[in-house]
């Protein structure tokens, strides 16, 4: 029997060497690099796996700027706002000038330096707007034209004409403020009635309105603007006309048309309010002989001079108790200014124009020229 032939060793290693040869041919070389989808090169695995098979993550998108309502504090100005935001005054006034028109830049009546107490300024932290391409300002809303009815006219030299509302067939309603020693009068709830072009009535004491700095801050800036306001007289400090003398009634009313008249060169008739509501027919018989011929009450009482820790109405309560009992020639009660008055006129008035009601003066009201 023939014997196996024993292979040598070179032979067999040069079989292996062979076969390694061929598989390696079988195998695709990985490429050098491959493409994220930003655009950068992605280095091959060193297994030869598919790199693109986990994508590079995506840019972290930045943020959009997010805007923050800021609700003006007593000792606020726009500086000291935007040196917190991080902003400048400008910027702050253009992007809140359509709500607030005299923090228009563009206008002759911009005033920075007057922001009441209680305004809501939208503020962009960061941001600075480019004055050449500043965002839009307001444009000019017409009133709309109101028909009011002719109402009661007093008699000259008869008792006053004693009043609570004005002709219910119109669409007009009458703001009134009380100035007295009831409230310190806060100058910020005029601002904001001439910003927005709001028609009111201001009934005064003599002493608050002209003896006192509060006083005088909230008459002057109102009887530059009789377009706006009516003045109306509540005597000089206050008294119930029905427990003084005619002779006394005098002396409160003279005493508090002269100081008016010096202080801003209006009167305050024919209109008088009675502290307190408290009348009688011998006081208005010595009101209309004196001239003051309107004894003006009040159909609806916003009941906002007393603060909320003493029980009165929050912000919310004056908005809901005002619009719930309004109607057309309402004669309206506030005080200047009452704790929650100045937050909740804005809705207020904003609450009456959508009931298709529109403020005016109370001598447009009542037609007393």
């Amino acid at each position: 029997m023939d014997r196996p032939v024993a292979r040598r060793p070179s032979a067999i290693l040069a079989t292996v060497l062979v076969a390694v040869s061929f598989g390696a041919c079988d195998v695709a070389a990985p490429p050098a690099s491959q493409a994220s989808p930003s655009g950068a090169p992605v280095a091959s695995s060193s297994t030869g796996a598919d790199a693109s098979a986990t994508p590079a993550p995506s840019p972290t998108p930045i943020p959009s700027p997010t805007p923050v309502a800021y609700i003006v504090r007593t000792g606020d100005s726009l500086t000291s706002i935007a040196r917190r935001y991080g902003t400048t005054a400008r910027s702050i006034a253009y992007w809140n000038r359509i709500t607030y028109p005299s923090l228009d830049p563009d206008s002759a009546d911009y005033a920075p330096d007057r922001i009441g107490v209680g305004w809501t300024l939208t503020v962009w932290p960061g941001q600075v707007v480019d004055e050449q391409n500043p965002p839009p300002g307001p444009s000019p809303t017409p009133r709309p034209s109101l028909s009011i009815p002719p109402f009661a006219t007093p008699v000259p030299g008869a008792a006053s004409l004693l009043v609570d509302h004005g002709p219910r067939d119109s669409d007009a309603v009458a703001l009134t403020f009380d100035l007295g020693p009831e409230t310190v009068p806060d100058p910020a709830v005029v601002g904001w009635l001439i910003d927005h072009g709001v028609p009111a009535t201001i009934f005064t004491t003599g002493e608050t309105g002209t003896a006192t700095d509060a006083g005088t801050a909230v008459l002057k800036p109102a009887a530059a603007h009789p377009d706006l306001f009516t003045l109306g007289s509540r005597g000089w400090d206050g008294r119930d006309v029905t427990t003084i003398s005619p002779t006394a009634i005098d002396e409160q009313l003279d005493r508090t048309e002269t100081a008016v008249e010096a202080l801003v060169g209006r009167s305050t008739r024919p209109f008088f309010r009675p502290p307190g509501g408290s009348q009688d027919l011998a006081a208005r018989t010595e009101l209309g002989r004196q001239g003051w011929s309107y004894t003006v009450l009040w159909d609806v009482d916003a009941a906002d001079v007393v603060s909320e820790a003493a029980g009165g109405p929050t912000a919310d309560d004056l908005v809901a108790r005002v619009l719930a009992r309004v109607q057309g020639g309402s004669i309206v009660r506030f005080h200047l200014a009452g704790p929650n008055t100045l937050a909740a006129l804005p809705r207020i008035v904003d609450g009456l124009h959508a009931m298709g009601l529109e403020p005016v003066t109370l001598a447009r009201l009542l037609g007393a020229g």
